[in-house]
């Protein structure tokens, strides 16, 4: 499970749960749109309503969804939320468990593989009428500690832009914000001196 109260992912099985590529993408919806049928998020997944409603049973048995009773019409009706948790994994954390590397790896190489995805869209011929799209890419000097300060006001302006908008319609559509801050590919295996003088 995650560890309590923190939105981390400790347990192996967690990982794997949300690893699934359709289960990645429902949390993904639940957290921009806010509670949801599987109804409805069978049509915007474009997938069997039963194959959403058995994904959102596995993502509630690891803790990371629960019922919105308040927002169902009647005693039948099923309406699903995320935990309201922001959901982060250390991979080093994780490959310590037991089974964790494991997870680690089939983790580590779906959002490879979602990455890869997104790079294509982003670059692809696709551009639908009356959609906005937009690629970013600046280089920085960062030291370690300022590329984390600026890691989590990124975090925290895209935070606050998804609970403004979350549960609003109005000819909005879910937009997929996909941000890397990490040493330049060139640069990945050079060391930074722990004194270089002020140099």
């Amino acid at each position: 499970m995650t560890s309590e109260g923190s939105g981390r992912i400790l347990d192996p099985r967690v990982l794997r749960a949300i690893a699934h590529p359709v289960r990645n993408r429902i949390l993904t919806e639940l957290s921009a749109t806010g509670p949801m049928r599987a109804a409805d998020l069978a049509r915007v997944l474009d997938v069997p309503a039963n194959q959403a409603s058995f994904h959102l049973r596995q993502l509630a048995k690891y803790g990371l969804i629960e019922e919105a009773p308040e927002e169902a019409r009647d005693q039948r009706d099923r309406v699903w939320r995320t935990t309201g948790e922001t959901l982060s994994v250390s991979v080093g954390e994780m490959e310590a468990q037991p089974g964790g590397k494991a997870a680690a790896r089939v983790f580590m190489r779906q959002a490879a593989a979602l990455a890869h995805q997104v790079v294509d869209a982003a670059y692809g011929d696709d551009r639908t009428p009356g959609q906005h799209r937009a690629t970013m890419e600046t280089a920085v000097r960062f030291t370690k500690e300022e590329a984390v300060a600026f890691s989590e006001e990124l975090g925290d302006l895209l935070h606050r832009w998804s609970e403004r908008n979350r549960g609003r319609g109005d000819g909005r559509i879910t937009y997929l914000v996909h941000a890397m801050v990490l040493p330049h590919p060139d640069l990945r295996h050079e060391r930074v001196a722990e004194d270089d003088g002020g140099s």
